[in-house]
């Protein structure tokens, strides 16, 4: 969240803005002033000011479009555009050149009272941008782990599995499932069973390319989704996450004694071509999860042999 009271004065033509802050200051706001777009971006990345206001040097539209540019959170920082009353086209070029939204327009001899009004307006927009942006992503999230939940999950394996066949790209499905999980919370406290679960969820995302996708299915269950994968390399994939997961074992906090924390991994490919629906990729990455759990866990195995007939080894 922006600073709620700073706001970042971008007074590029030098003339009129400094004559608003003993009304701003008195609102309650702190301000902070800059003379030309360069100090305004360098000010804008390390203030993180609430709000914008902007008396632009020239009409053109390249200071805000530079502005938008950095304005990169959502929502977005909002900005007062200070405009020319003789300037019939300000509208028209903040709508073109403000591509994320949130901004107003005032007249630069308005009353110290209208720049006031709205700045309080953008920044009441703002709030309900905010608050609506934490509602999307606490139904898309799960709270533990930062994971997607399970329907955002299998709407992106949908997806993908969509743009893999029509394409002929490869895409792998990992299915993960902590090992003796039950044993940790009948022998601890319930918060260490979270703690672990939590630790799990941090490793998963940190072993992952950005274009991957991670869920939570419930529980003690995950799964990742590795788009133009192949099977060699979704085998150091799970390699990578068997390893990182063994190692949050030992002393966890709150725990009685010492934890040993694996995984069984099922995962299954799909070329583009060789299997019918996401519904199937699932369905073989559950069957080789099955497998892994019933030769004893901490182990990946792939679901098909090299050609293509059973279900197949350990991953190495």
């Amino acid at each position: 969240m922006p600073n709620a009271q700073l706001i970042l004065c971008c007074d590029h033509r030098g003339e009129g803005l400094s004559a608003l802050v003993p009304s701003l200051e008195a609102a309650g706001y702190r301000l902070q002033q800059s003379r030309n777009l360069r100090q305004t971006l360098e000010l804008f990345e390390r203030l993180d000011p609430c709000v914008l206001v902007v008396d632009p040097l020239s009409s053109g539209s390249i200071e805000l479009e530079a502005l938008d540019r950095a304005r990169s959170s959502d929502p977005p920082v909002p900005v007062l555009l200070v405009t020319d009353p003789r300037d019939p086209l300000a509208a028209v070029l903040a709508s073109r050149s403000l591509d994320r939204g949130l901004w107003d327009l005032v007249r630069r001899d308005a009353p110290a009272e209208e720049f006031v009004l709205r700045i309080e307006s953008l920044k009441s927009q703002f709030l309900r941008l905010h608050e609506m942006s934490e509602l999307r992503h606490r139904a898309l999230y799960d709270d533990r782990t930062e994971l997607l939940r399970p329907h955002g999950f299998q709407e992106r394996l949908r997806e993908h599995f969509s743009a893999a066949q029509r394409h002929h790209l490869s895409l792998a499905l990992l299915l993960i499932d902590l090992d003796r999980f039950g044993q940790i919370n009948k022998q601890n406290d319930h918060t260490v069973g979270d703690y672990v679960i939590s630790q799990v969820g941090g490793s998963i995302r940190h072993a992952l390319r950005a274009e991957d996708v991670a869920g939570r299915l419930g529980g003690d269950e995950f799964a990742v989704l590795l788009p133009y994968t192949r099977k060699h390399d979704a085998s150091h994939v799970v390699q990578r996450l068997l390893d990182a997961i063994r190692a949050l074992s030992g002393r966890i906090p709150g725990a009685r004694s010492e934890i040993d924390v694996s995984a069984s991994i099922g995962y299954e490919t799909f070329d583009g071509t060789d299997l019918e629906s996401a519904d199937t990729l699932r369905q073989h990455s559950e069957e080789a999860l099955r497998l892994a759990k019933q030769a004893g866990g901490h182990r990946g195995i792939y679901f098909r042999t090299p050609n293509g007939e059973k279900p197949a080894t350990p991953a190495s």
